[in-house]
């Protein structure tokens, strides 16, 4: 099997009960973890270029249920990646100062600038996901929302050079309740217990048909990663990171000119 053929490919309309949340069949597990260490080197070098150059920025978006392995995969996937030149933010619930602003004021303010990697962990989507599944928006809200995101992706994309990467971590009902499990009983994931984690396990169906209409009402697409193998979910943001990164043309730019 070559290299490429290790990624998923889906159609559209997206159907989350079609996409698989494993590995194809037949993949060199070995093989794809010695890929994986190889491009988050290179994601290293590419950032340090684009540190550099100052010409593009870069958002990372992760969105999943609960325990679909967002923390892990910027742990792992910008492993190599100069600290201070990524901006991590993690999406809870709105302060009542945000509340007091449209749904996109406080997102706008975490977007990277030129020469930055910003990584979203939950996203500006948690306001047409979380929302509509427990009604506090009606329909009307979701179709605007959803239009103003994509404006907004937009903007930041022709306005100011923004490269944007969106992943869907396809976690599957049977491995999030492992996960969930193991908060309980092992030490070192305790942390991440959260009770009401089990409360929206409940509403898996309604989030599934919610993160579809996102997934095919979206201007920029979204790349699927099946998740229930930690180990390809890296492969995968790897690759499409590294791929899309190296065909932009980012170079150093040498010293000043009259020096």
């Amino acid at each position: 099997m070559s290299e490429k053929n290790y990624l998923h490919q889906f159609d559209h309309p997206i159907r989350l009960a079609d996409c698989p949340t494993d590995p194809p069949t037949g993949i060199d597990d070995d093989k794809v973890k010695d890929l994986t260490k190889d491009l988050a080197k290179e994601l290293g070098k590419l950032n340090n270029v684009l540190m550099a150059e100052k010409k593009h920025s870069v958002l990372v978006v992760l969105q999943g249920m609960d325990a679909s392995g967002k923390d892990g995969a910027v742990e792992n996937v910008f492993h190599y990646c100069t600290p201070s030149n990524l901006q991590t933010y993690s999406y809870k619930k709105p302060t009542e100062l945000e509340f007091a602003h449209d749904f996109l004021w406080r997102v706008h303010q975490q977007c990277p600038a030129k020469g930055e990697i910003g990584i979203f962990i939950r996203s500006h989507y948690e306001d047409v996901l979380i929302q509509r599944v427990h009604g506090w928006i009606d329909e009307k809200r979701v179709k605007a929302r959803m239009d103003a995101i994509n404006a907004f992706e937009n903007l930041l994309q022709f306005d100011n050079n923004t490269l944007i990467f969106k992943f869907f971590l396809h976690i599957s009902y049977e491995q999030q309740e492992k996960e969930l499990k193991q908060r309980e009983v092992e030490l070192d994931k305790m942390w991440k217990h959260n009770p009401n984690d089990w409360k929206e396990r409940e509403c898996w169906s309604d989030y599934m048909r919610c993160y579809e209409d996102v997934l095919n009402n979206s201007t920029i697409p979204w790349t699927i990663v099946p998740v229930d193998k930690r180990w390809y979910r890296d492969y995968v943001i790897l690759k499409t990171l590294v791929d899309k990164l190296s065909s932009v043309g980012m170079e150093y730019p040498g010293l000043p000119k009259g020096l």
